[in-house]
């Protein structure tokens, strides 16, 4: 075994009643690549500032191999000082590091490095501070919530490069498939103190359910033997003749015990709020479209929605997810194309940005709209302490600012908002960011349990493909183009049906001729000849009849692929179907290119 890299002993810390962190050590050899998990509040974020450097406990040692360097991601970078990213991003550069490293990264995570900091968006602020801490191969990088405002293309390649990196590393995450694809260790804060799992994430839940099972049952043997010795105390023989010290100091010490014990934090308890039913349709779109300054967001696209669908809209950022959640609910109207909602709809909306918190409210008034301690919800009075303790706030805190939350906790508080309000659409945009594990394991129990309609935003893989029963993603993902595809499933289910579609496409491109292929000689000719020939004069005829059938004929494959039982109903056929649209798009494509091309050079002949 190599001699650790970093090593934390005995950590402790406490801001008044019971500890955050009580005895905490952990330790970090080079190489590894070690999760951090626990509660949002457990001290994740806090520990790992402690190894930065950046924070000091109350007692306890930390270690950090002289030679070592250190990285820390901050969950909000400081850009103050910095004129363009590209010199952000470079000051995090020791003398000997290689500086094309930032022009690799920026390049990568899709930034040019001009921009200016002041005027970056969540996710190109996040993007900048990984290219900083990634640049220089640190021994030792520290990542706290890394996936946070990035796109799944984005996540995906991070994965890659946390795979093969030298540095050992300490990442928090909520993400469970980053984790489980990145992680080779994993460290569990839970109740002040830290246990170790020297397996990667995709083994925790089961550990942790165990280790949580073995305590009860040692806390249940506890109490029996002091039942035992109470009833010793009371009826034996030798208690009445003489007092044995030893076996009182023993109860003593075991009723202490049995008492101090800490259980396990209660799991989040919540069910959305019952609502009246909405109409079986609840939302059409018929071919709506929108650009913005000459660039396609939204092409020709058509939708029906109907009650009880799970809809996840998925693709990088930019492509136009949130423009298109908003065309759906009616929040923005569309350039062309029709958008009919349905009757009775009642619509809770979780934005990403959190803009329905005002910072300077309590949790008490936010929770009730300031009518008193008590509130609805299916319409029982609840008051409004007991409500907030299903969502793992104490009732102390009824009365705290908003803006002394964290981020997963102002997350938790929105979330147990909107499920007390009776609703029967759910629009959720990003509503992951910053939810511990156990939350977001009720929120994907309450959306999979919905008995309304739900529309939601998402880059989290796992939470997709738990939730959603079809996945709405760009045609192209590389550079959307505002082409939207509905595939029936999840994320994963997504990923199977693209790469049938893309087979069907190359199989149908090489058996197929190409429409260009055979326009060029007869242009030729006709450039020579200075006259359009005989079968270029045909094509300009006849061209705008075949287009216009093909343009039915992709109408007639898009109505087929809207029904969203068509995939469960007939895979083959669904992936037939898609490679029979795509070719069809690009035969149509490509008559458009042949005719204009042809009537380009009439135009030039005849002038």
């Amino acid at each position: 075994m190599a001699p650790p890299i970093l090593k934390l002993d005995d950590i402790y810390l406490s801001f008044g009643g019971t500890p955050l962190l009580a005895g905490v050590s952990l330790q970090i050899e080079p190489g590894e690549r070690v999760c951090l998990v626990g509660r949002n509040g457990s001290g994740k974020s806090t520990l790992l500032k402690m190894a930065a450097g950046l924070a000091e406990p109350q007692s306890g040692e930390i270690f950090r191999h002289p030679a070592a360097t250190v990285r820390y991601l901050n969950q909000a970078p400081d850009f103050e000082g910095y004129a363009t990213v590209e010199a952000y991003a470079a000051a995090g550069l020791g003398p000997s590091d290689d500086p094309y490293r930032v022009t690799y990264l920026l390049e990568h995570l899709g930034l040019s490095g001009t921009e200016d900091p002041a005027n970056l968006s969540g996710g190109e602020a996040r993007r900048a501070a990984l290219a900083r801490v990634m640049a220089p191969e640190p021994d030792i990088l520290l990542l706290d919530e890394p996936t946070n405002h990035l796109d799944l293309p984005t996540i995906e390649w991070l994965e890659g490069e946390l795979m093969k990196t030298k540095s050992a590393l300490i990442l928090i995450s909520h993400d469970r498939r980053f984790l489980e694809k990145v992680s080779t260790a994993t460290i569990w804060l839970d109740r002040g103190t830290a246990r170790r799992l020297d397996r990667g994430f995709g083994h925790f839940e089961a550990w942790r359910d165990k280790v949580l099972e073995e305590e009860e049952l040692e806390q249940h043997k506890l109490g029996k033997a002091i039942e035992r010795e109470e009833h010793w105390l009371r009826y034996g023989v030798t208690a009445r003749r003489k007092r044995n010290m030893r076996r009182l100091g023993e109860l003593q010490d075991m009723r202490q015990k049995h008492r101090g014990h800490r259980g396990a934090l209660g799991s989040v308890q919540a069910t959305s709020a019952d609502s009246r039913e909405s109409g079986k349709l609840v939302i059409e779109a018929d071919k709506i479209t929108k650009s913005y300054d000459d660039r396609t967001i939204v092409a020709p696209f058509s939708i029906r929605v109907h009650r009880g669908d799970r809809i996840g809209l998925v693709g990088p950022n930019g492509a136009g997810k949130t423009t298109l959640l908003k065309m759906l609910t009616g929040q923005i109207e569309p350039d062309s194309g029709t958008v009919k909602l349905g009757t009775n709809l009642d619509i809770a909306t979780l934005d990403q940005k959190r803009e329905d918190l005002d910072l300077n409210d309590t949790l008490a008034h936010y929770l009730t709209d300031g009518r008193g301690d008590n509130l609805l919800v299916n319409g029982v009075q609840r008051h409004v302490t007991g409500y907030m303790k299903e969502f793992l706030f104490q009732p102390e805190q009824a009365r705290t600012p908003i803006r002394e939350l964290s981020g997963g906790e102002r997350a938790r508080l929105m979330l147990a908002r909107i499920l007390a309000r009776s609703s029967n659409l759910l629009i959720l945009d990003e509503p992951t960011n910053d939810l511990d594990i156990e939350t977001l394991d009720l929120l994907q129990e309450v959306v999979a349990g919905f008995q309304g309609t739900v529309i939601l935003v998402s880059h989290d893989r796992d939470f997709l493909d738990r939730t959603v029963t079809s996945t709405i993603a760009p045609a192209n993902p590389e550079a959307p183009d505002g082409q939207w595809i509905e595939y029936a499933g999840g994320y994963s289910d997504m990923l199977i049906q693209r790469k049938s579609i893309a087979d069907e496409k190359k199989k149908a491109e090489r058996e197929r001729p190409s429409a260009k292929t055979e326009a060029a000689p007869a242009s030729d000719a006709g450039k020579l000849k200075g006259k359009l020939s005989y079968k270029q004069k045909f094509a300009i005829e006849n061209l705008p009849k075949q287009m216009q059938a093909k343009e039915s004929e992709i109408a007639g494959f898009e109505k087929k692929m809207a029904d969203p039982q068509f995939f469960s109903r007939d895979p083959d056929g669904f992936s037939k179907i898609a490679a029979q649209l795509e070719a069809a798009r690009n035969a149509l494509h490509a008559m458009e290119e042949e005719w204009l091309e042809l009537e380009m050079l009439r135009e030039e002949l005849e002038g």
